[in-house]
């Protein structure tokens, strides 16, 4: 079965949900970033601005203790907890209780962006996955290479989005990276049956594949996206238009498409190299409006 296009045509047939002007911000969701670590503060930034610019109502962000105070001043719109760090400076396993409790009222909850520590971060996501049960989860980075498919808790079918580059795809199905790069729409088949999630393999052209192996290939990417924390910015895309109850599949597709349209018009305004990943929040909002008016 070979994957269906991703276009403007086929986003405009497959709307975001739509907001009454007299929502509140409680109506647009609800997101809980948990990211960043002692050597990347930033990531929770730009996945932050990625979430808030997607739509999302209502931002709370879980980072290191020692970043949270400059982050909670640099990003004044999101609610910051500054949370126990491990001796690697990565989020203490030991927070998922106060990560249970601010995660509980959320719609969508994003783990991985900027997580150096790989054992705290296996740790912390195992437990959070076992404990919480309403939101829907977006998995990045460390937070992807670390699940073992045996250890997947039951009734999270279709609600858990990874985001994997080719060699986090090759850590997590031990293979070699050449073998992902060779076939990558089999390697996120792979691994969305295994896990019974939407996989959005990235890479010049990116692969969304479904749990039942639907899948989709939007080739709108262009190299000046190869930069440091584009990848965050994706991330927090996604969770934003998750929190908003777009359907996994479907907000996975729009988050990689207007992402890759976003380093386009970047790239056309300002030339293909030297895009800052923290730019490419901003362009998120207009191309809403002109693909679905909202």
């Amino acid at each position: 079965m070979s994957p269906v296009a991703v276009t403007a045509e086929l986003l405009r047939a497959h709307p975001l949900p739509r907001h009454d002007q007299e929502s509140d911000k409680q109506a647009r969701g609800r997101v809980l970033v948990i990211a960043g670590s002692a050597e990347v503060p930033g990531a929770a930034l730009l996945a932050g601005l990625g979430a808030l610019r997607a739509g999302a109502g209502i931002l709370q962000i879980a980072t290191c203790r020692s970043a949270a105070s400059h982050l909670g001043v640099a990003m004044p719109e999101a609610m910051v907890v500054g949370c126990r760090e491990t001796p690697a400076g990565g989020i203490d396993p030991a927070n998922a209780p106060r990560l249970t409790e601010l995660g509980s009222g959320c719609d969508a909850v994003l783990i991985g962006p900027g997580m150096t520590d790989e054992p705290a971060v296996a740790e912390l996501t195992s437990e959070l996955l076992k404990r919480l049960q309403t939101p829907v989860f977006a998995l990045d980075a460390s937070a992807f290479v670390t699940l073992k498919a045996s250890e997947m808790p039951s009734g999270r079918a279709g609600r858990i989005v990874v985001t994997p580059h080719s060699g986090e795809m090759a850590k997590f199905l031990n293979v070699q990276r050449e073998q992902i790069d060779d076939a990558p729409l089999q390697a996120a088949r792979r691994a969305a049956a295994a896990l019974q999630a939407v996989v959005a393999m990235k890479g010049a052209s990116t692969h969304v594949v479904a749990p039942d192996g639907e899948a989709w290939l939007s080739d709108n990417g262009s190299i000046g996206l190869a930069t440091s924390g584009s990848g965050d910015t994706l991330a927090g895309i996604l969770a934003g238009l998750l929190a908003r109850g777009t359907h996994p599949p479907l907000a996975t597709i729009w988050a990689v498409y207007m992402h890759g349209e976003a380093g386009r018009r970047l790239a056309k305004r300002n030339g293909t190299f030297g895009l800052l990943a923290r730019e490419i929040p901003g362009e998120i909002p207009s191309i809403m409006q002109e693909l679905s008016g909202v």
